[in-house]
């Protein structure tokens, strides 16, 4: 009897270790000293876990060109953060591959000796970021959540959760903790032509519809700095293509000629961004000088100001001369 009584036992402990295996956890702390950068990742099992990054760019920020005014900015509000001051959650938006997401990682590298840290956490994480500041609110370390691409649809919960947050929360907001956001649209949701049809007049219609636009709005407008960021011009994207070129240590005769291959690089992708420019010079530092492609003398129209601009994008013209 009581042999059968201790099996019995032993398989309830057993079971009873296999529920708690799959039920969710509280978010442990990792090994700070491990890395700067920790990406937030959840199993299937519903576990999350902060996961030390091993392999960091080296990006830093003079290696980010015509962007000056934006990297100004990003560089002061960081410097307040590093140094205990007031400083702003940031939002980034604008044209693709102009810098936003290189700009953060580039900060990180130019302030983690003075204690910055990242986490990075995707869209769909958003709902744990409360338990994630949790964790990391009692340290004397900075830390910049970074949310990349960041953009929302109706009723997605990490909505809500990362607007409680910003601003909203009963809970007072944590001093070493900021969120650092890129995004393409610069309200993080999309807006319809139809919400317009709130505007109405009628015995039945909205008493105040302003209320749908402002919801809208409601949560870029948690984030203190808003920096933006526009397609490049010609000249600009090569002398972006003439840095990274010569980081790659390409003599100066080389970059010059590259220049109409550059641009053909760009014709061909419709854009003139600062990763189509990185992506260029990595192709053309690798190969060896007898197979760097050599233009036909007609290609050189494309050095004109403006010649490239006619042929690319029409929207990325537009975008330029708004700038």
């Amino acid at each position: 009897m009581n042999d059968k009584f201790e099996r019995f036992i032993d398989r309830v402990e057993q079971l009873i270790t296999r529920i708690e295996s799959i039920l969710p956890q509280p978010l442990s702390a990792p090994d700070w000293s491990a890395s700067v950068a920790y990406r937030y990742r959840k199993r299937s099992s519903g576990h999350g876990a902060l996961e030390p990054v091993r392999h960091i760019g080296a990006m830093r920020l003079t290696d980010l060109k015509e962007i000056e005014d934006q990297k100004d900015k990003i560089r002061r509000n960081t410097e307040q953060f590093v140094s205990g001051k007031p400083a702003n959650n940031v939002l980034l938006t604008g044209a693709r591959g102009t810098g936003k997401s290189s700009l953060i990682k580039a900060c990180l590298n130019e302030y983690s000796a003075r204690g910055l840290r990242l986490i990075e956490v995707d869209k769909a994480d958003l709902v744990d970021l409360p338990d994630i500041v949790d964790v990391v609110s009692g340290l004397s370390e900075k830390f910049i959540v970074f949310c990349d691409d960041l953009s929302f649809e109706e009723g997605e919960p990490g909505y809500k959760a990362l607007k409680s947050i910003l601003d909203g929360s009963v809970a007072a907001a944590t001093p070493n903790v900021l969120i650092y956001a890129t995004s393409n649209r610069r309200h993080l949701l999309p807006e319809y032509m139809t919400e317009n049809l709130t505007y109405s007049h009628s015995e039945d219609g909205e008493v105040h519809p302003g209320e749908v636009v402002e919801e809208k709005i409601s949560l870029s407008e948690r984030f203190g700095l808003w920096v933006s960021f526009y397609p490049f011009s010609q000249d600009e994207y090569l002398a972006i293509v003439a840095q990274w070129l010569s980081s790659f240590g390409v003599a100066a005769e080389a970059i010059s000629a590259a220049k109409p291959a550059s641009l053909v690089w760009a014709l061909e992708r419709g854009s003139r961004s600062g990763r189509v420019a990185y992506q260029f010079a990595r192709d053309y530092a690798g190969r060896d000088s007898d197979q760097r492609p050599v233009m036909a003398p007609a290609i050189a129209a494309y050095e004109r100001p403006g010649a490239a601009a006619a042929a690319a994008d029409p929207g990325d013209q537009a975008a330029d001369h708004a700038t």
